[in-house]
């Protein structure tokens, strides 16, 4: 099993960070490892709207479909893969903190097959990954007028 948690705090309120993270479209640009996102339900999120993603992880190209399982606005966003080469749940949660929005970004999977062997290769390359993630995210809210 594959279990990565990573947390940063924002200084933005959890409706400003909340609304930007989970908006699919907007991934590519605070995502490290994902190159584009296509809607196969229309915008906006909602529980059972689909997204293909297309990424770049350890050299290689991941094309998978996330499915929203739950969504509490402003709180709790958990999609699953329906599709791709990789079970995984993506999970962010958003809370107020201080001044600022404390997020989490949890990936759980359970590879199969050689990417098993690979699991705790994977798992380093994804907390990298998703710290990088959450910083980039964290300096395009910042810069922006609150």
């Amino acid at each position: 099993m594959v279990d990565v948690l990573v947390e940063a705090l924002i200084d933005r309120s959890p409706a400003v960070v909340s609304a930007y993270a989970s908006d699919p479209s907007n991934a590519p640009g605070w995502y490290v490892n994902i190159r584009s996102v296509e809607w196969r339900t229309e915008p906006p999120v909602r529980l059972g709207a689909r997204m293909d993603f297309v990424a770049r992880f350890l050299g290689r190209r991941l094309a998978y479909t996330y499915e929203v399982v739950e969504l509490i606005p402003g709180e709790r966003l958990v999609m699953r893969t329906a599709e791709g080469p990789f079970p995984m749940e993506t999970t962010y949660t958003w809370a107020a903190d201080g001044a600022g929005c404390r997020m989490t970004l949890r990936n759980r999977g359970r590879p199969t097959g050689f990417a098993r062997v690979a699991a705790p290769v994977m798992a380093a390359a994804m907390r990298r990954a998703t710290t990088k993630d959450l910083a980039r995210l964290k300096a395009i809210l910042e810069a922006r007028p609150a």
